[in-house]
Protein backbone atom coordinates (compact mmCIF):
# COMPACT_ATOMS: atom_id res chain seq x y z
CA UNK A 1 0.00 0.00 0.00
CA UNK A 2 1.50 3.61 -0.79
CA UNK A 3 1.18 6.00 1.52
CA UNK A 4 3.03 9.05 2.12
CA UNK A 5 4.38 10.49 5.58
CA UNK A 6 5.37 14.08 6.92
CA UNK A 7 8.06 14.84 8.92
CA UNK A 8 7.05 15.71 12.31
CA UNK A 9 5.67 19.04 12.09
CA UNK A 10 5.55 22.24 15.33
CA UNK A 11 3.59 20.48 17.61
CA UNK A 12 5.58 17.42 17.46
CA UNK A 13 3.14 15.56 15.33
CA UNK A 14 3.63 13.37 12.55
CA UNK A 15 0.94 12.64 9.43
CA UNK A 16 0.69 9.71 7.70
CA UNK A 17 -1.87 9.98 4.10
CA UNK A 18 -3.27 6.89 2.87
CA UNK A 19 -5.11 6.68 0.03
CA UNK A 20 -8.46 4.71 -0.51
CA UNK A 21 -7.64 4.03 -3.83
CA UNK A 22 -4.46 2.19 -2.33
CA UNK A 23 -6.45 -0.36 0.19
CA UNK A 24 -6.28 -3.88 -0.72
CA UNK A 25 -9.92 -5.75 -1.32
CA UNK A 26 -9.85 -8.74 0.90
CA UNK A 27 -13.47 -11.13 0.27
CA UNK A 28 -14.65 -12.34 3.41
CA UNK A 29 -14.46 -16.61 3.52
CA UNK A 30 -18.51 -16.97 3.46
CA UNK A 31 -18.95 -14.59 0.16
CA UNK A 32 -20.97 -12.32 1.82
CA UNK A 33 -18.76 -9.03 1.46
CA UNK A 34 -14.48 -7.43 1.33
CA UNK A 35 -13.22 -5.64 3.64
CA UNK A 36 -10.23 -3.07 2.88
CA UNK A 37 -8.22 -2.67 5.72
CA UNK A 38 -7.21 1.24 6.50
CA UNK A 39 -4.75 1.00 9.20
CA UNK A 40 -4.14 -1.10 12.87
CA UNK A 41 -2.29 -0.21 15.79
CA UNK A 42 -0.56 -2.54 17.99
CA UNK A 43 0.43 -2.77 21.99
CA UNK A 44 3.77 -3.81 23.05
CA UNK A 45 4.21 -7.89 23.31
CA UNK A 46 1.11 -8.37 21.21
CA UNK A 47 1.27 -11.68 19.15
CA UNK A 48 2.01 -10.95 15.71
CA UNK A 49 -1.50 -11.12 14.57
CA UNK A 50 -3.51 -9.65 17.52
CA UNK A 51 -4.39 -5.80 17.56
CA UNK A 52 -4.92 -2.87 19.60
CA UNK A 53 -7.39 -1.38 17.56
CA UNK A 54 -8.35 -1.39 13.80
CA UNK A 55 -9.81 0.67 11.08
CA UNK A 56 -10.89 -0.63 7.97
CA UNK A 57 -13.79 -0.35 5.28
CA UNK A 58 -16.27 -2.93 4.51
CA UNK A 59 -18.48 -3.53 1.67
CA UNK A 60 -21.41 -5.88 2.67
CA UNK A 61 -22.88 -7.78 0.08
CA UNK A 62 -25.61 -9.43 1.34
CA UNK A 63 -27.32 -10.23 4.66
CA UNK A 64 -25.70 -13.24 7.55
CA UNK A 65 -23.97 -12.84 10.90
CA UNK A 66 -20.98 -11.20 11.74
CA UNK A 67 -17.71 -12.72 12.97
CA UNK A 68 -16.83 -12.81 16.84
CA UNK A 69 -14.58 -10.71 18.03
CA UNK A 70 -14.19 -11.51 21.94
CA UNK A 71 -12.91 -8.76 24.13
CA UNK A 72 -13.23 -5.78 21.25
CA UNK A 73 -15.94 -3.03 20.77
CA UNK A 74 -17.05 -2.19 17.69
CA UNK A 75 -18.05 0.99 16.13
CA UNK A 76 -19.92 1.35 12.40
CA UNK A 77 -20.61 3.93 10.31
CA UNK A 78 -23.30 3.75 7.08
CA UNK A 79 -20.92 5.24 4.51
CA UNK A 80 -22.76 4.11 1.64
CA UNK A 81 -25.89 2.19 0.62
CA UNK A 82 -29.69 1.69 1.80
CA UNK A 83 -30.44 1.12 5.34
CA UNK A 84 -28.68 -1.67 7.39
CA UNK A 85 -30.24 -3.37 9.87
CA UNK A 86 -27.97 -5.23 12.78
CA UNK A 87 -29.97 -7.58 15.14
CA UNK A 88 -28.15 -8.14 18.79
CA UNK A 89 -28.86 -11.74 19.94
CA UNK A 90 -29.30 -12.33 23.53
CA UNK A 91 -26.69 -14.52 25.63
CA UNK A 92 -27.67 -18.32 24.53
CA UNK A 93 -28.96 -17.20 21.21
CA UNK A 94 -32.65 -15.93 22.08
CA UNK A 95 -34.97 -13.85 20.07
CA UNK A 96 -32.98 -10.27 19.04
CA UNK A 97 -32.76 -7.72 22.51
CA UNK A 98 -31.62 -4.43 20.64
CA UNK A 99 -31.62 -3.79 16.60
CA UNK A 100 -29.49 -1.22 15.37
CA UNK A 101 -30.97 0.59 12.42
CA UNK A 102 -29.00 2.33 10.04
CA UNK A 103 -30.85 3.88 7.23
CA UNK A 104 -29.09 7.20 6.48
CA UNK A 105 -25.42 7.73 5.56
CA UNK A 106 -23.47 8.40 8.48
CA UNK A 107 -25.71 6.63 11.14
CA UNK A 108 -23.47 4.94 13.72
CA UNK A 109 -23.84 1.46 15.65
CA UNK A 110 -21.69 0.56 18.43
CA UNK A 111 -21.70 -3.11 20.16
CA UNK A 112 -19.56 -5.37 21.82
CA UNK A 113 -17.84 -7.74 19.14
CA UNK A 114 -18.40 -11.01 20.97
CA UNK A 115 -21.80 -9.93 20.57
CA UNK A 116 -24.07 -12.09 17.89
CA UNK A 117 -25.18 -9.87 15.22
CA UNK A 118 -26.88 -10.99 12.15
CA UNK A 119 -26.58 -8.15 9.42
CA UNK A 120 -29.73 -7.16 7.01
CA UNK A 121 -29.43 -5.09 4.13
CA UNK A 122 -32.42 -3.41 2.95
CA UNK A 123 -31.44 -3.22 -1.32
CA UNK A 124 -28.25 -4.04 -2.35
CA UNK A 125 -24.78 -3.64 -0.99
CA UNK A 126 -23.59 -1.37 1.21
CA UNK A 127 -20.49 -0.05 2.66
CA UNK A 128 -19.58 0.69 6.06
CA UNK A 129 -16.68 2.11 8.23
CA UNK A 130 -15.28 0.07 10.72
CA UNK A 131 -13.79 0.61 13.75
CA UNK A 132 -12.57 -2.03 16.38
CA UNK A 133 -10.88 -1.34 19.98
CA UNK A 134 -9.54 -4.17 21.88
CA UNK A 135 -10.95 -3.00 25.33
CA UNK A 136 -7.77 -4.47 27.93
CA UNK A 137 -5.19 -3.00 24.86
CA UNK A 138 -6.63 0.49 24.09
CA UNK A 139 -9.18 3.34 24.44
CA UNK A 140 -10.79 4.64 21.06
CA UNK A 141 -13.47 7.44 20.11
CA UNK A 142 -15.50 7.79 17.20
CA UNK A 143 -17.50 10.93 16.05
CA UNK A 144 -18.67 12.82 12.94
CA UNK A 145 -17.65 16.18 11.77
CA UNK A 146 -20.15 17.55 9.42
CA UNK A 147 -18.91 21.02 9.57
CA UNK A 148 -15.87 22.54 8.86
CA UNK A 149 -13.34 24.96 11.32
CA UNK A 150 -11.02 24.74 14.26
CA UNK A 151 -10.69 22.17 16.72
CA UNK A 152 -7.44 20.63 19.10
CA UNK A 153 -7.46 16.70 19.80
CA UNK A 154 -5.14 14.88 22.39
CA UNK A 155 -5.03 11.77 21.26
CA UNK A 156 -2.01 9.47 20.90
CA UNK A 157 -3.53 8.64 17.11
CA UNK A 158 -6.29 10.45 15.14
CA UNK A 159 -7.45 9.07 12.21
CA UNK A 160 -9.60 11.32 10.07
CA UNK A 161 -11.46 9.65 7.66
CA UNK A 162 -13.10 11.19 4.57
CA UNK A 163 -16.75 10.88 3.11
CA UNK A 164 -19.21 12.70 1.04
CA UNK A 165 -17.25 15.18 -0.95
CA UNK A 166 -13.50 16.75 -0.46
CA UNK A 167 -11.96 18.11 2.38
CA UNK A 168 -8.92 19.61 3.64
CA UNK A 169 -6.71 19.41 6.73
CA UNK A 170 -4.18 21.73 8.34
CA UNK A 171 -2.35 19.68 11.29
CA UNK A 172 -0.90 22.56 13.49
CA UNK A 173 -0.66 25.45 11.55
CA UNK A 174 1.02 23.39 8.75
CA UNK A 175 -0.16 23.64 4.97
CA UNK A 176 -3.51 22.09 4.34
CA UNK A 177 -3.94 18.59 2.72
CA UNK A 178 -6.62 17.78 0.48
CA UNK A 179 -8.43 14.14 0.77
CA UNK A 180 -11.12 13.03 -1.48
CA UNK A 181 -14.42 10.40 0.03
CA UNK A 182 -12.08 7.02 0.92
CA UNK A 183 -9.10 8.73 2.01
CA UNK A 184 -7.56 8.90 5.64
CA UNK A 185 -5.08 11.42 7.86
CA UNK A 186 -3.55 9.55 10.20
CA UNK A 187 -1.94 12.49 12.95
CA UNK A 188 0.16 10.93 15.97
CA UNK A 189 0.89 13.13 18.52
CA UNK A 190 2.29 13.45 22.33
CA UNK A 191 0.33 16.16 22.67
CA UNK A 192 -2.66 18.00 22.05
CA UNK A 193 -2.82 19.12 18.47
CA UNK A 194 -4.79 21.72 16.60
CA UNK A 195 -6.40 20.55 13.38
CA UNK A 196 -8.40 22.91 11.13
CA UNK A 197 -10.41 21.63 8.38
CA UNK A 198 -12.41 23.04 4.93
CA UNK A 199 -14.66 22.22 2.32
CA UNK A 200 -17.68 20.38 1.90
CA UNK A 201 -16.99 17.25 2.75
CA UNK A 202 -17.42 15.45 6.11
CA UNK A 203 -14.80 13.80 8.42
CA UNK A 204 -15.14 10.74 10.30
CA UNK A 205 -12.67 11.74 13.38
CA UNK A 206 -11.52 8.98 15.32
CA UNK A 207 -9.00 9.37 18.66
CA UNK A 208 -7.10 5.96 20.08
CA UNK A 209 -4.66 5.76 22.95
CA UNK A 210 -3.16 2.55 23.52
CA UNK A 211 -2.85 1.68 27.60
CA UNK A 212 0.49 1.88 28.75
CA UNK A 213 2.18 -1.47 30.24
Amino acid sequence: MSRSSAPEGRAGARVTLLRGADLVPAPWKNGGGVTREIVTGCAAGAPPDGFAWRASLADIAQAGPFSCFAGVDRTLVLIEGAALQLDEACAGGQAPHAKHTLDRALDIARFAGESAIDARIAAGPVRVFNLMVRREAARGALEVWREAGRRSVHAQTVLLHAVQGRVEVSVAGDGFIALAPGDTLRVDAAQAVDLETRGAGALLAVTLDIARA
